[in-house]
């Protein structure tokens, strides 16, 4: 059998035959020539008038130890609806690519499952090389269609470098949290950018939207999408609670120590030995975890602050009582406990949990609204530990597209095929 009909059976490549095999210390190379007479630019506008002719190598899949190069002569054609010369598109590589389709699948594939330095490694191309490998296959298998029958989603936003460098992640609720768009930055202006890729009329479709209950995405939202249904994260309303709880203890601990008695040196340091000052210390984990979750000493401490009918024991109860609005039973109705809790909140008299009404009842409407249509920002926050994991294994990326191109890859749902299941 001659050389070249065996790597025809071999390496099948489409839109060409081989018609030439030379064998180097470098590896393999082995000569192409295209089927197709008609020149095709990646526009879909096609000719048979040629502009010139260059001979150009792509990368393919290694055969055993050699590397493999794909030499073809390539011609240029002036491209009407382009306006300028453009070089005709080859059915085996993706524009602009020096790498074939199966290599560059190949190497998305592992990017989904393992860092790029170990992919370098393996394949032997450069950290570079895979980035840009892993920008064009995203572009190529990322659909708009993904944005069509979208009515639920959810935004967030996970930093992604040092510096205050952050990314807005949207999820679809209605897939179990896939990535539907992200962009560079936290600002209106960045949310701005999903609603025009998503259209005013996709737009018109959705029906509620969870977000963060700071920053100006509720306004954008509003102005792009009135009709949907914006819905405070309870994430982030327990956290403002635990916040509160917080600053509470910082400022009984404070007090304590500017007015209490007699302060001696040990072994571990400073002791202050007064009793309110005792109640109050090393209280921090037990005031911000679930209760279900306490250790002896910690349910110790509480017990304590609740028999000294403590200050901080009440900013604790408050905390808990708004806690328990996600956790109602059915037919209990959430805006009456919720109104309850602003009430009791407003009278307590301590400033901190005063402030932290003040913000619950200016974003009422969004609360009450999560609650009962059961949305929350969990998947999201899975989403962004799962991006953190991303942005880990390839040790930083060298900018947001890099990171956006992985997050599309790994967490929007593409499915990248290898050329052993074709």
């Amino acid at each position: 059998m001659r050389a070249t009909t065996a790597f025809n059976k071999m390496l099948a490549i489409p839109g060409a035959h081989v018609v030439g095999v030379c064998f180097g210390a470098e590896g393999i190379e082995v000569s192409l020539r295209a089927r197709a007479r008609r020149l095709r630019c990646a526009c879909g506008w096609s000719t048979r008038a040629v502009y010139d002719r260059s001979v150009r190598r792509w990368r393919h899949l290694d055969l055993g130890a050699c590397k493999l190069m794909l030499s073809a002569q390539i011609r240029r054609l002036r491209c009407r609806p382009c306006g300028r010369v453009v070089t005709e598109q080859v059915p085996w590589a993706r524009p602009g690519a020096r790498f074939t389709r199966d290599f560059e699948d190949v190497v998305a594939w592992l990017a989904q499952r393992m860092d790029k330095t170990n992919i370098t490694r393996l394949l032997r191309c450069s950290w570079e090389s895979v980035a840009s490998i892993v920008a064009r296959v995203v572009a190529d298998h990322l659909d708009d269609h993904r944005l069509d029958e979208v009515y639920r989603i959810g935004v967030d936003e996970v930093s992604y470098r040092k510096g205050h460098r952050y990314l807005s992640v949207v999820a679809d609720h209605g897939r179990d949290g896939a990535v539907l768009w992200v962009g560079e930055g936290k600002s209106g202006a960045t949310f701005q950018g999903f609603f025009d890729e998503l259209g005013p009329e996709r737009a018109a479709q959705l029906e509620a939207v969870s977000m963060d209950l700071t920053g100006a995405w509720p306004k954008v939202c509003a102005a792009n999408a009135p009709q949907a249904q914006v819905c405070a994260d309870p994430f982030h309303v327990i956290k403002l609670a635990n916040a509160a709880v917080d600053a509470v203890r910082r400022d009984q601990w404070n007090t304590a120590r500017r007015t209490g008695g007699k302060i001696r040196r040990n072994a571990r340091g400073r002791v202050n030995t007064d009793p309110a000052a005792q109640l109050v210390k090393k209280t921090r984990w037990a005031l911000l975890k679930d209760p279900a979750a306490w250790t002896e000493h910690q349910a110790a401490q509480i017990a304590a602050l609740r028999r000294a009918r403590h200050v901080l024991f009440r900013a604790w109860a408050l905390k808990e009582e708004l806690r328990d609005l996600y956790r109602l039973p059915p037919g209990k109705p959430a805006d009456a406990h919720l109104d309850g809790w602003l009430a009791w909140a407003a009278r307590c008299r301590i400033p901190a949990m005063i402030e932290l009404a003040r913000t619950i009842r200016t974003h009422r409407g969004t609360i009450l609204a999560a609650v009962e249509l059961g949305l929350s920002n969990s998947k999201l926050e899975g989403l962004n530990s799962k991006i953190r994991l991303i942005n880990h294994r390839g040790y930083g990326h060298h900018s947001a597209a890099a990171v956006i191109a992985m997050i599309y890859l790994c967490c929007s749902g593409l499915t990248i095929e290898l050329p052993t299941g074709r």
